[in-house]
């Protein structure tokens, strides 16, 4: 099978796997109509398989977790990357999380983020009236915001970007702080310099 059929038939697969889930979202969460919805997502697809096809990834092993694992003993730079890891909390389970998923899909998850951060952007911006600065700082207050852990660029200490490998933990101790202790955990939210310093603290005390 070709790349880009092999790509195709990926996307296909991964659309009807996970294309409810994250249409529902823009709707609720973003504000989209369904076909505002279907449409941003049909476009992250799009955008994923062409730079998944561009960088030439696509043929990456869905169990690149499991292999970065076993090499650590023996691998220097591996033992490095994850050691570096290790220190933000991430987990054997995290890495096997993240990186046994395929490329394409580990894609189509960071645009999705990136879809619904510029959305409630611009819902700060021209419906809450915040400036740039404003409507940024809102963001990072309420939610979680991922990369390199290194980028100081724009935030420093415990407010730099999270390891992608920590978002699934992050969306269930969320969904169960939502559950337990809503009004609770909105004054935790509203006492954080970001939203990213509440995580920090919170896999130190064990609870992520």
């Amino acid at each position: 099978m070709g790349i880009f059929l092999k790509i195709l038939k990926i996307s296909t697969d991964m659309e009807i796997h996970i294309e409810d889930r994250y249409v529902s979202m823009f709707q609720e969460i973003v504000g989209m109509s369904p076909s505002q919805a279907k449409s941003a997502f049909h476009d992250i697809i799009q955008e994923a398989k062409e730079e998944s096809l561009k960088e030439d990834s696509p043929d990456l092993p869905e169990n690149v977790g499991g292999f970065l694992l076993e090499k650590k003993s023996s691998d220097e730079k591996i033992r490095s990357i994850l050691a570096k890891k290790r220190n933000e909390g991430v987990r054997d389970q995290d890495i096997r999380w993240w990186f046994n998923m395929h490329d394409l899909e580990r894609r189509i998850l960071l645009k999705v983020d990136d879809v619904s951060m510029r959305s409630l952007f611009t819902k700060l911006r021209e419906q809450d009236g915040l400036s740039e600065d404003e409507a940024a700082k809102g963001i990072r207050k309420g939610y979680p915001v991922f990369g390199d852990p290194d980028d100081t660029s724009h935030s420093t200490g415990e407010d730099r970007p999270l390891p992608y490998e920590l978002k699934n933990r992050i969306n269930i101790f969320v969904q169960k702080r939502l559950q337990k202790d809503p009004e609770k955990f909105k004054k935790q939210i509203e006492e954080s310099s970001t939203f990213n310093a509440l995580v920090r603290e919170e896999v130190k005390k064990g609870n992520v």
